[in-house]
């Protein structure tokens, strides 16, 4: 098998695989649905994509969208599989340290004991948790 000599300046360069040019192109389709690029400036930055090379020729057909145009990856399919799963493994663990709090509240309260740390410990691990996801996605 032979080996292509690169010259001194690609040494360091990182190769752009087809999966970057992929979400670089769903970029661009996006600004281009949203009239941010023309159909001509679209269509010269898509062949630009599909040309490309190494990595650090992709960066510039985005660099005068906002925020480089990354917003619309959060539209693509396997971007919002990945945020379900993370939600149900939150959802999880939640109900986890739920239920393992209820069931110490539970054994306090039957042994005639009092429910005061069990439920500091619902607020710190439940309660607590939750008010500050939704703070997250409202805020």
């Amino acid at each position: 098998m032979a080996t292509q000599q690169s010259s001194g300046s690609d040494e360091r360069r990182i190769r752009a695989s087809d999966a970057e040019r992929e979400q670089v192109a769903h970029i661009l389709r996006t600004a281009m649905a949203e009239g941010r690029l023309t159909l001509d400036e679209g269509g010269e930055r898509l062949a630009a994509v599909y040309a490309a090379t190494y990595r650090d020729e992709l960066a510039p057909l985005t660099s005068d969208l906002p925020d480089h145009g990354r917003y619309a990856l959060a539209e693509l399919p396997e971007a919002k599989l990945a945020a379900r799963r993370h939600r149900r493994r939150q959802a999880a663990v939640v109900t986890t340290v739920a239920l393992v709090v209820a069931a110490m509240v539970g054994l306090i309260v039957v042994s005639g004991g009092h429910g005061f740390l069990p439920a500091i410990l619902f607020f710190f691990f439940v309660v607590r948790p939750l008010a500050r996801g939704r703070h997250h996605r409202h805020g």
